[in-house]
C-alpha cells in the first residue's frame, strides 16, 4: 500500500490530470463573488423603486377624483359639449381666415426653429467639452444660459415678450427662438462631445486653427445628428406655435381663444381640424427628412 503524498504547494491537479499554478487560481477564482450592494444593477434597481414610489405617493396626495370623471353625469355632459362641435363651418369666408391663420403658425414656428437653430449651435460650441484647448471658463457661464433659456416655458416667454414686441406673431416668434434655443443648445453640446476626437486632434497637431477645426471636422460628423434634431424641434414648435396664440401671439392659437370665448364650437371645430392636419403633414414630412438625412 503506497503512502499518501501530499500535494506541492506551487501547483494543483486538475480534471485531467494537469498542473495548474496556485498563482493562477488566485487570479481567476473557480467561484463567483456577489456583485456589490450599489453595483449599477442595483442601482438601477433602486432608482426603479424610487420611482415607482414617487408616483404612488402622487396619486395618494393629489386626491384625484377618479369616481366623477367615469361618472354617468360626466359622460352626458362631454357627450352634450362635443355634439356642439358639429357641423364644422366650412364657409369660403372662414376657411380663408383658417387658412392663412395656418400659414402664419407655420410660419412662426419654422422662422423660430431656424433662430433657435443658429443661436443654439452658437451657444452649444463654448458649452461642449470637444478638446482640453477650449476654454474651460466659458463652459459653465453657456451652460447655465442654456438652462436658463430651457427653462422657461414658450407661454412665458411670449407673456413677457408681448409688452416688448406688442401683439401678433413677432412675440410668439421670438418666445419659440429663445425656448428652442436653450433646448437645442443643451443637444448640439452633447452631439458634439460624443464625436470621435481623432480627426480634430489631427487637425491640431498640425497647426490648424479651431475655426477650421470646427469647419473641417467638427460640423460635418455632427452635421446629420444636427439636422435631425432640428426638424424634431420643429415638429413641437408646430404644437407650440398653435398654442402660444392663447396670449395673443397671433396664428390658428389666437383664433382658436377667440372663438371658443365666444362659446362658437363649429368654428371652432373647423380650427382644431386645420390645426390636426397641419401637424400630421408637417410630421409625416419631417419624419422622411430625418430618415433621409441620417440614411
Amino acid at each position: 500500500m503506497k503512502p499518501v503524498v501530499d500535494q506541492p504547494p506551487s501547483s494543483v491537479h486538475g480534471m485531467k490530470g494537469n498542473t495548474l499554478p496556485v498563482q493562477r487560481l488566485a487570479a481567476n477564482p473557480p467561484y463567483k463573488l456577489p456583485p456589490p450592494l450599489f453595483d449599477a444593477r442595483c442601482r438601477a434597481c433602486w432608482f426603479t423603486v424610487a420611482l415607482l414610489a414617487l408616483v404612488v405617493a402622487s396619486f395618494a396626495t393629489l386626491g384625484l377624483e377618479w369616481q366623477a370623471l367615469f361618472s354617468l353625469e360626466a359622460a352626458r355632459s362631454m357627450g352634450r359639449f362635443v355634439a356642439e362641435f358639429f357641423p364644422p363651418d366650412v364657409s369660403p369666408v372662414f376657411a380663408s381666415k383658417v387658412a392663412w391663420a395656418a400659414w402664419e403658425t407655420l410660419a412662426m414656428s419654422a422662422l423660430g426653429t431656424v433662430i433657435a437653430a443658429i443661436l443654439g449651435l452658437a451657444l452649444a460650441v463654448p458649452a461642449s467639452r470637444m478638446s482640453s484647448q477650449d476654454p474651460a471658463w466659458l463652459r459653465s457661464p453657456t451652460r447655465w444660459l442654456l438652462n436658463a433659456l430651457r427653462a422657461i416655458p414658450e407661454l412665458v416667454w411670449a407673456a413677457l415678450l408681448l409688452i416688448s414686441a406688442g401683439l401678433g406673431p413677432m412675440a410668439g416668434t421670438l418666445a419659440l427662438g429663445l425656448h428652442t434655443s436653450g433646448v437645442l443648445g443643451r443637444l448640439f453640446a452633447e452631439a458634439m462631445e460624443n464625436i470621435p476626437a481623432g480627426p480634430g486632434a489631427a487637425l491640431r497637431a498640425q497647426g490648424v486653427g479651431p475655426l477650421r477645426v470646427f469647419a473641417y471636422a467638427t460640423l460635418p460628423q455632427v452635421l446629420p445628428q444636427l439636422m435631425s434634431y432640428t426638424l424634431y424641434r420643429w415638429e413641437n414648435n408646430i404644437r407650440a406655435a398653435a398654442v402660444l396664440g392663447v396670449v395673443g401671439a397671433g396664428g390658428l392659437g389666437q383664433m382658436l381663444s377667440f372663438h371658443m370665448g365666444l362659446f362658437q364650437m363649429n368654428k371652432t371645430a373647423t380650427i382644431l381640424g386645420a390645426m390636426l392636419l397641419m401637424v400630421a403633414c408637417v410630421d409625416v414630412l419631417s419624419f422622411a427628412a430625418r430618415r433621409w438625412l441620417t440614411r
